[in-house]
């Protein structure tokens, strides 16, 4: 069974599995629950870890110079046991090492780190990509939780998303799971988005750029999550159609293209890394009543 280690500050509490690395409750210290439980009748992820590919491959085959290798939906990490490597009172750290197995679908040599952290009344989650070996690592990198709808108290009060930045940015969908050929009108106006179920009916409303660098999750007259996102420039909302939760989800790194190459390098906005370089991703989410 994964371990789970226990996190907490004055105000936040955040359960972490060494499956996948992957956040299994977030709360405050008056008992409210922010994150989805997992509900298997719906979906039972919580807050899975996307690596190294974001969104689905074409036929769930991945291409490497030309040699191909089975690759599920948003890759192998969130079903791989990571090691604890440090933990305090309020942070934890686990990291997953390239190794003969990680090869057979993604071979590269690689560390990936995980952080979770709590600062007052914010989380704050880092992925740091290390290249650890003599080639370039290309890779996409994604963030996946999913938090209830509606918002804990807020039961019948109308949900919306802003943006931070005010902008209307352009969405693309989904055809079969992989990222469409055309752009089409935001459903953004003046960077506000009223939360409607039917918005999810054909799955993830995906902005490949434009939507900025933070937004907030809201309850009309309610609580609120905030979020910023560092080094993630594609947002996507996602909720399984009826289902109480809403996913806010930043990446770098997208589905490949439907009717395009199972190549990882030619995926949109995949990471190209430097050997012996690293680099970090993150999110925070700020709780705000």
């Amino acid at each position: 069974m994964p371990d789970v280690i226990h996190i907490e500050n004055d105000y936040l509490a955040v359960a972490v599995s060494s499956l996948g690395a992957e956040m299994q409750s977030l709360s405050s210290k008056d008992g409210r629950n922010w994150l989805w439980n997992g509900d298997a009748a719906w979906w039972t992820g919580r807050s899975p870890i996307l690596f190294p590919i974001v969104g689905k491959a074409p036929n769930d085959t991945l291409a490497v110079s030309g040699r191909t290798y089975a690759m599920g939906q948003h890759g192998i990490a969130r079903r791989l046991e990571f090691t604890l490597v440090e933990t305090t009172a309020s942070s934890c750290r686990h990291e997953l090492i390239s190794n003969e197995a990680t090869k057979k679908a993604y071979p590269f040599d690689f560390r990936l780190t995980l952080e979770h952290r709590l600062e007052a009344r914010s989380l704050c989650v880092t992925a740091t990509v290390h290249n650890t070996g003599d080639t370039p690592l290309p890779f996409a990198i994604g963030f996946h939780p999913a938090f209830l709808w509606p918002l804990p108290g807020a039961d019948g009060k109308p949900h919306s998303v802003v943006l931070d930045n005010s902008a209307e940015p352009p969405v693309i969908q989904l055809e079969g799971g992989l990222i469409g050929k055309t752009l089409d009108t935001s459903p953004f106006k003046a960077g506000r988005l009223e939360l409607q179920h039917a918005l999810f009916d054909n799955d993830a409303l995906i902005f490949p750029e434009g939507a900025g660098t933070g937004l907030t999750f809201a309850a009309e007259g309610g609580p609120a999550l905030h979020f910023t996102f560092d080094n993630l420039p594609n947002i996507a909302l996602w909720q399984k159609p009826g289902a109480p939760f809403l996913c806010v989800e930043p990446w770098h790194g997208m589905a490949a293209h439907a009717g395009g190459t199972a190549e990882l390098v030619e995926r949109p906005f995949t990471v190209a890394l430097a050997a012996g370089d690293s680099k970090r991703f993150a999110f925070t989410v700020e709780i705000i009543d």
